[in-house]
């Protein structure tokens, strides 16, 4: 009679990790990543004041990526060169929020469409003049900001402006202009003292470009200002636009740490999921300024 087998054994003749396909799948989900952000949409962080009072400090965002098609700048961490090529091009509207590359840095930076390729636009007093005609300025109530670590409403920058409500609680009074373009996009910004980038004179946009400025118009180093001065100098060429602004995730006041429970103390809930989208009158008015 033969010899009986060996029971043969269910457990796998090796534990050895298959290394190579951990580190494929590893890179193929921040293949996926990198494209989502590079193609559809990606995260935006608010550093800082030149957007206020529509954006402030510590707000989160969500900007789409195929609104005006593809260029150097939609790549995250902006690993392509820098170049003048762009697929599926498109041009913003007057008053979206966009994000775009400074022609001397590489981070991104968020400002207000305010001009299109052909318009002829100057500054007056504050004011935009577009094609010869002052664009409508209404001044509204002051806009309040709750002052937080984010916003701390410094005199040096508001001067005169932090108040102190019956509650205690102290607010940023921000003098607050309506402002609506040609196309009806009507938003609010702050302009509250007398300074040189109130007062440009008329240049033309050229084909490819758009003038962008801040909605913080005494904080803002935007086309007006030259490149010397951190300014994006002069209009924007379209392939350095990135994506444009769509809507508020979240918002944090700065007062968050690396303990997971002081992330909700410090949120900001009434803004989140705010729209970025400016809202659009039915008819837009050259006026004076007020």
């Amino acid at each position: 009679m033969p010899p009986a087998s060996p029971p043969k054994s269910d457990q796998p003749k090796s534990d050895r990790v298959d290394w190579f396909g951990e580190l494929r799948g590893l890179a193929l989900m921040l293949l996926a990543v990198l494209g989502f952000h590079s193609l559809i949409a990606k995260p935006f962080y608010i550093p800082s004041i030149s957007m206020m009072p529509n954006l402030l400090v510590g707000d989160r965002l969500v900007v789409s990526k195929y609104p005006f098609g593809w260029n150097w700048s939609s790549m995250s961490f902006h690993l392509l060169p820098r170049g003048t090529w762009r697929v599926m091009g498109g041009t913003p509207e007057y008053g979206d929020i966009v994000i775009v590359v400074p022609k001397n840095r590489k981070e991104d930076l968020i400002k207000r469409v305010v001009a299109l390729p052909g318009d002829r636009i100057a500054v007056v007093n504050g004011q935009i003049v577009l094609n010869g005609k002052p664009i409508s300025q209404e001044i509204e109530p002051p806009t309040l900001v709750k002052v937080d670590i984010n916003q701390p409403c410094d005199e040096m920058t508001f001067p005169g402006l932090k108040v102190r409500e019956q509650s205690g609680i102290d607010y940023c009074e921000l003098p607050t202009l309506r402002e609506t373009l040609p196309n009806g996009a009507t938003y609010k910004i702050i302009d509250h003292v007398d300074q040189t980038l109130d007062h440009m004179p008329e240049i033309t946009v050229p084909a490819g470009h758009v003038f962008l400025m801040g909605d913080n118009r005494d904080h803002s180093a935007d086309s007006r200002a030259p490149i010397e001065e951190n300014g994006l100098g002069g209009p924007v060429p379209l392939s350095n636009i990135g994506g444009r602004a769509e809507f508020i995730t979240f918002s944090l006041d700065g007062s968050e740490s690396w303990n997971p429970l002081s992330w909700w103390s410090s949120l900001r809930g009434d803004r989140a999921w705010s729209t970025l989208r400016p809202a659009v009158e039915p008819k837009a008015a050259a006026t004076d300024k007020p």
